[in-house]
């Protein structure tokens, strides 16, 4: 009796050990993702924001409570290419050059050149690396077209344009709900999934 008494608490210290870590691990991520919002300021609050919504969405279509941890890490995680990227693209007040847009588009890849050897962060890789491909494949960094586009990337790609839309930028208000939800819809099919969007728009339906 005293043997499996043991056992059981032996196992119990593993758990709570395990537990320990990986909010120790969440913690981390929140860190990064609030020091990526402070370097860009005209997104503060953003990787919180756009989270919130990819999780409800994930419930929404019925993702596993473990899947919906992958998501929300890859979720916060979304822009941590952008590390790479010169302050003085990032920062530009003005339209990015050709050249430019070039270097901009390569935060995907960086993204998943330095999360990859992060054993535990590779599942959550999906939303960095793919959240800017299209449905159409207009997409980048690889032209993935419909359901190629993994599952939490064609979610996450519309809380990222919709938060986009309803912050204010230094050459632009942010923009009414009703046109935000109007420009979504139009996107169907094209920018995103569509039968995601309008799950997407049900989910804001109460959104004045």
């Amino acid at each position: 009796m005293n043997r499996y008494r043991k056992l059981h608490e032996s196992r119990r210290e593993l758990e709570v050990a395990y537990d320990a870590l990986q909010r120790a691990y969440d913690t981390t991520i929140v860190g990064w993702s609030r020091a990526l919002d402070l370097r860009d300021q005209e997104t503060e609050g953003h990787s919180q924001r756009v989270t919130e919504m990819t999780i409800r969405m994930a419930q929404a279509v019925g993702l596993s409570e473990a899947d919906i941890i992958h998501v929300r890490r890859g979720a916060l995680l979304h822009d941590i290419g952008k590390l790479g990227i010169p302050d003085a693209i990032l920062h530009k007040p003005g339209p990015l050059s050709d050249e430019e847009w070039v270097i901009m588009r390569k935060h995907p890849e960086y993204a998943y050149e330095w999360l990859v050897p992060i054993e535990y962060l590779r599942p959550a890789l999906d939303i960095p690396y793919n959240h800017h491909e299209r449905w159409d494949g207009g997409g980048y960094p690889r032209k993935l077209a419909g359901t190629a586009i993994p599952l939490a990337a064609r979610m996450f790609a519309l809380a990222d344009v919709w938060d986009a839309l309803r912050s204010d930028r230094p050459y632009r208000k942010g923009w009414p709900i009703a046109r935000v939800k109007e420009h979504i819809a139009g996107l169907s099919g094209s920018h995103f999934d569509p039968d995601l969007a309008p799950i997407f728009l049900t989910l804001h339906e109460d959104d004045v």
